[in-house]
């Protein structure tokens, strides 16, 4: 179920835990996966979810992913190819509403030796005491919000090369 982060003589628990916090897995993300803890904050499970990611902790990501939490488990053969080497959370912050917070990330992994990374805006919901992912709200870079108006004269922002007047101020 888990393999250790690096090649390390170490125990799993006193290894420096994959989420990048700084404690080792058996003060940080240990505890949550073995269930004796539950995760405080969405952030505290958005890095226990990517240590099993990193640990192939399918069963975890089962239990803490809200589609499937309370489906009974079932081991794939499928193995995912990406190596996760490195979470960088960039903030956190509330949702649509009461019970439901945001978690921003990127997740950094390795393909046949080439480094890809996962940029996204995760949704939680905290249902029954408990944190529980529940689906990416974006993914990807944040988007380009232009703050100057198109005047009527100016080039259509569509790229038609007609002016806005001639072609989208006429589709509002």
């Amino acid at each position: 179920m888990a393999r250790p982060p690096t090649e390390s003589t170490l125990p799993l628990d006193a290894q420096p835990c994959p989420c990048g916090s700084g404690k080792t897995y058996g003060e940080c993300c240990g505890p949550v996966h073995q269930g004796t803890r539950i995760p405080a904050t969405p952030e505290e499970l958005m890095r226990a979810r990517f240590s099993a990611h990193a640990l192939d902790d399918y069963a975890f990501l089962h239990r803490t992913y809200r589609p499937t939490a309370k489906e009974p488990f079932v081991a794939s053969d499928d193995k995912p190819t990406t190596q996760w080497t490195r979470l960088e959370v960039h903030g956190t912050g509330p949702g649509k509403g009461p019970g439901f917070e945001y978690v921003e990330f990127s997740a950094y992994g390795l393909e046949q030796g080439v480094e890809h990374v996962l940029h996204e805006k995760a949704e939680f919901m905290l249902e029954n005491g408990a944190w529980t992912y529940t689906k990416p709200l974006r993914e990807g870079p944040a988007p380009v919000i232009s703050s100057k108006k198109v005047g009527r004269n100016d080039p259509c922002p569509c790229g038609s090369g007609k002016k806005y007047k001639h072609c989208c101020l006429l589709k509002v």
